[in-house]
């Protein structure tokens, strides 16, 4: 048996702590974020890692300003198209070298000011992985609502602590970070990955702005395919409810076949039963529907993974030294 992988050594260069920030319609917002986070003073030192998820807007502008202005190390990628959110955040993973990353938002929604304090938790308490909690969520009510849909439905999918809310700002050590890394399917899901590595997982309650300008980057139509990860990239759980359906319908049709057997040998006056009829065959019929829709989006992902879908495709990284203040004063 060949002896396990050791671990990658630390970096005594690497900054104590990495925020990784994708960038999606940011241009307003992420500026004022990076400014907010330059002030910060964690243990070790800090480095910004912005990823542009192929904005539409001028965000590509506003993050390569940064870069020339920046007092703290900056790194920039820019992806060729949009990915999505947890794709952006797996290709700022990468990029990150501290001994601790946190993920957070571009809308300054996450208060800067609480980074210390998740980072501190997580590197003081010896944790893998803290999430944050928030005790008034300032998204809309629909939004919280399909919030609290997905963290029900990761309680049943994935092993995760049982009533653990799965929030993107949250902080990861190197070592989870690099496992989570790894991964190359087209579909992420940076919270179930988390779930495969480790179990030393904590949370602490923080404040929840409201969003600082526009509007939330994720419709009805995003979270649905948020969900869809959540369920078929990391579970089995979909296709056994499928059969779990198929064994239940098979149950209720024998118990129909043996119902009519018995009227028809004792009664000899079998009802046309019409209605009854077309209800078992839509029930069914639904039934054969869900679980072969089922097994698509399942044979799909696998065909999309097996024909190399991109992750995520990296169409540039800059780097800035954060020596910005001190070249002004030379």
């Amino acid at each position: 048996m060949s002896p396990a992988p050791l671990a990658t050594p630390p970096n005594p260069a690497a900054p104590g702590l990495s925020i990784v920030v994708p960038v999606y319609r940011g241009a307003a917002t992420v500026g004022l974020l990076v400014e907010a986070l330059a002030n910060l003073r964690p243990e070790g030192g800090l480095e910004v890692v912005l990823v542009n998820d192929g904005s539409p807007d001028n965000s590509g502008e506003i993050c390569r300003a940064l870069l020339r202005s920046a007092v703290v190390p900056l790194i920039y990628v820019e992806h060729a198209r949009n990915y999505g959110e947890h794709n952006a955040v797996m290709t700022g993973l990468r990029h990150a070298a501290g001994a601790y990353v946190i993920t957070m938002d571009d809308d300054l929604q996450n208060p800067p000011g609480e980074v210390i304090k998740l980072y501190d938790h997580a590197r003081l308490g010896g944790w893998d992985v803290v999430y944050t909690r928030y005790a008034v969520k300032e998204h809309a009510g629909w939004r919280n609502l399909g919030s609290r849909f997905a963290n029900k439905v990761a309680d049943w999918l994935l092993d995760k602590p049982r009533g653990l809310y799965l929030s993107s700002f949250r902080c990861m050590s190197a070592l989870v970070v690099q496992s989570v890394s790894r991964y190359g399917g087209p579909y992420p899901y940076v919270d179930g990955l988390i779930m495969q590595v480790t179990q030393r997982i904590d949370s602490i309650e923080v404040r929840h702005l409201p969003r600082a300008e526009g509007r939330s980057n994720y419709t009805l139509k995003r979270l649905v395919r948020l969900w869809l990860n959540l369920a078929t990239s990391f579970s089995l759980a979909p296709l056994r409810l499928a059969i779990f359906a198929g064994v239940a319908m098979a149950a209720l049709g024998m118990a129909g076949a043996a119902a009519t057997i018995f009227e028809a040998l004792v009664t000899h006056a079998t009802p046309s039963g019409w209605a009854s009829t077309m209800t078992v065959i839509l029930l069914v019929s639904g039934v054969q529907f869900m679980v072969l829709g089922v097994m698509g989006e399942y044979v799909g992902r696998t065909f999309l993974s097996a024909n190399g879908k991109p992750q995520g495709t990296v169409r540039l990284v800059e780097r800035s030294d954060g020596a910005a203040d001190a070249r002004g004063r030379s």
